[in-house]
């Protein structure tokens, strides 16, 4: 039986890295090798779509913050230091994400800018946001009376 080891991969790591080790115990060390080849393949893929999503997630809110200023709630405070934190961890765990962020920051405004503005309903006229705001800027509320 020849295993579709990419499929299995994408549907399954906990599966893929059984399948893998009944390969190495039949002594199959070619099929093991591509088992584990698709397993890391599939892996990468898995940390990239985190990254990705908790970056459109912050961006987001940091787009709906600089639009709706009136409808700014400290829930939002909350998903941005959480996106942050996320993001921060996911760079932690795994250090070949770093130089990803550079490109992915372009890359995922326009499909933030477009979730925030269906959330939203309404549109935004931010058109870029930088680097300091993203990471860096305080997001906060004044303190409540």
């Amino acid at each position: 039986m020849i295993t579709n080891w990419r499929h299995l991969a994408i549907a399954s790591h906990y599966q893929t890295a059984v399948a893998i080790k009944k390969e190495l115990m039949a002594g199959n060390t070619e099929a093991a090798k591509n088992g584990i080849e698709e397993l890391i393949e599939a892996l990468g893929c898995s940390e990239k779509r985190a990254f990705k999503s908790q970056l459109v997630r912050l961006m987001i809110h940091i787009i709906k913050w600089k639009t709706q200023p009136e409808k700014r709630a400290p829930s939002w405070v909350y998903t941005i230091e959480s996106a942050r934190m996320e993001i921060d961890n996911l760079l932690s765990d795994e250090l070949s994400l770093e130089p990803e962020l550079e490109r992915l920051f372009g890359q995922v405004f326009e499909k933030a800018k477009k979730l925030a503005e269906s959330e939203m309903n309404e549109k935004s006229d931010v058109v870029q946001l930088t680097w300091q705001e993203v990471f860096e800027r305080d997001y906060s509320l004044p303190p409540s009376s």
